[in-house]
């Protein structure tokens, strides 16, 4: 249902500031901790003495202590000591590569040989100082792709947030669907409109009025296994819309990783990163805040669909032209989960024949 091999976003490091986080990741549970260095650790959420699980415990002298009989671990997910008992003989548990990068933690719950940190993309607004970022995490019960479909085809904007970010010129302007370098990219372009409550607020922060006639633009980019940044805003009609001069435009990126839980529910890291007044605080916590309601709207949508398709497997599903970017992201995720598959019975076959 899932690729492996690849990173995922897991977390933001203030989750477990003070006590190890649980998280369950592409059906790894896992826990979350900084050892004695201050890095970052990721191991199985398990203790080998008795099962329970290792985020209830803490962390002492930089080692992961169980929480049931004081087992302690170290990041490799070795025991290193345990009171009154020999530990050279206990079982290691699986631990993870993990990298802490732009602000979250990306784990690989896959192999961990093949893990390569280099693979985890850039992300300029998340080190630049010419921008400013404001998120949040949502827990959703439906599987991860359903939500990389929503992403993927904003057509439903018009519906579900209608008094937000929806217009019904979103309906009229043509979508085009492309794959370019294993990125999925959908655009959307519409001159000369009046922009929606959400952006005419926008147009306002950045010193333009509210109620101008614009060109606006969606750009959609899907990037393995489940990342999507969407580059959206509005610009004074006439200006060159995307490459209209900064004091013409308002503009962000729609910051979106979609983490796998489970086959039916998955973690949601959203945000939206600005480069018009970067330094200014309130705005961002506004962005943030409305930024939250109009994701909010998508949750019970999402979540019902989940519960009809679980309820209504034989039924297939339309793929019309609004679908592509979902379409062809599916594509890309199920190609990823096939090489995985054949890696994983080729080296079981070697390992056979050399036994």
């Amino acid at each position: 249902m899932f690729p492996k091999n690849c990173w995922y976003v897991a977390c933001t490091p203030d989750e477990f500031a003070d006590k190890p986080l649980a998280r369950q990741i592409c059906g790894e549970r896992m826990a979350f901790y900084r050892d004695g260095e201050g890095k970052v650790a990721a191991v199985e959420d398990f203790c080998p003495h008795r099962g329970a699980p290792l985020s209830l415990g803490y962390v002492e002298d930089g080692q992961l202590t169980c929480g049931y009989h004081g087992l302690k671990m170290g990041r490799d997910g070795k025991t290193t000591s345990m009171p009154k008992q020999r530990v050279g003989g206990f079982p290691c548990v699986k631990s993870y590569p993990v990298e802490e990068r732009y602000g979250f933690i990306w784990v690989w719950p896959g192999d961990a040989e093949k893990a390569d940190p280099s693979e985890i993309h850039h992300l300029e607004w998340a080190v630049s100082d010419d921008w400013a970022y404001g998120g949040g995490l949502f827990h959703i019960q439906c599987d991860y792709r359903l939500m990389i479909d929503n992403l993927m085809d904003l057509t439903h904007e018009t519906y579900v947030h209608s008094t937000s970010i929806g217009q019904k010129e979103i309906d009229e302007a043509p979508v085009r669907t492309k794959t370019v370098d294993g990125e999925v990219r959908t655009s959307r372009y519409m001159e000369d409109i009046k922009a929606p409550p959400f952006w005419q607020a926008a147009l306002v922060a950045n010193d333009l009025p509210a109620d101008a006639d614009v060109d606006r633009w969606q750009v959609c980019r899907f990037t393995p296994p489940s990342h999507v940044l969407i580059d959206v805003g509005v610009a004074l009609k006439g200006e060159g819309g995307q490459e209209a001069p900064a004091d013409k435009r308002a503009n962000s990126i729609v910051v979106d990783f979609i983490t796998p839980e489970t086959e039916t529910s998955h973690w949601y890291f959203w945000g939206m990163a600005r480069n018009f007044k970067p330094e200014d605080q309130a705005l961002t916590d506004q962005i943030r805040e409305g930024q939250g309601k109009i994701f909010t709207e998508d949750l019970e949508m999402l979540e019902r669909q989940q519960r009809n398709l679980l309820e209504f497997p034989e039924r297939t599903l339309l793929k019309l032209d609004i679908d592509a970017g979902g379409v062809q992201a599916r594509r890309i995720i199920d190609r990823m989960i096939e090489e995985e598959q054949q890696a994983e019975q080729d080296s079981n076959l070697i390992k056979t024949a050399s036994a």
